[in-house]
């Protein structure tokens, strides 16, 4: 009787660290993509080159360069404020990427890592344009 009353809070904070901790590519948990607002999004980088996403799901920004790879994270961070995720996309390579919210409609992205053999470190400013079109 004693060992369960061990093993059980033990086994929930195992589940609890695995939920939390690691998980598929869509991640829903993280506090600060929940804030970001959904529609038409433009990502500039420093050198001036941009992209526009229809962004209905934030959870897309944690692997812009590994975008529809099945891959495994692993969540460093996750305030109100920023999210930090490590992923690996098995036989595609890995990053890790950490976005910044600065308000619903202003964030900053920071991602590098390896895909398909390539390194690659990208920042970006994010400013959402309006709804998607």
């Amino acid at each position: 009787m004693r060992l369960r009353r061990i093993l059980r809070p033990a086994a929930a904070g195992a589940i609890l660290f695995l939920s939390l901790g690691s998980a598929p590519a869509q991640h829903s948990g993280l506090t600060a993509l929940n804030t970001i607002e959904r529609g038409q999004w433009q990502l500039k980088q420093a050198d001036g080159s941009a992209r526009k996403l229809c962004l209905t799901a934030p959870v897309a920004l944690i692997q812009l360069r590994h975008a529809g790879q099945q891959c495994t994270q692993t969540v460093l961070d996750n305030s109100r404020d920023a999210a930090t995720v490590r992923y690996e996309c098995p036989g595609h390579g890995y990053g890790q990427t950490t976005v910044s919210v600065e308000t619903a409609r202003l964030i900053r992205v920071e991602t590098s890592g390896i895909v398909d053999g390539m390194p690659f470190q990208d920042e970006y400013e994010g400013r959402k344009l309006g709804p998607c079109g």
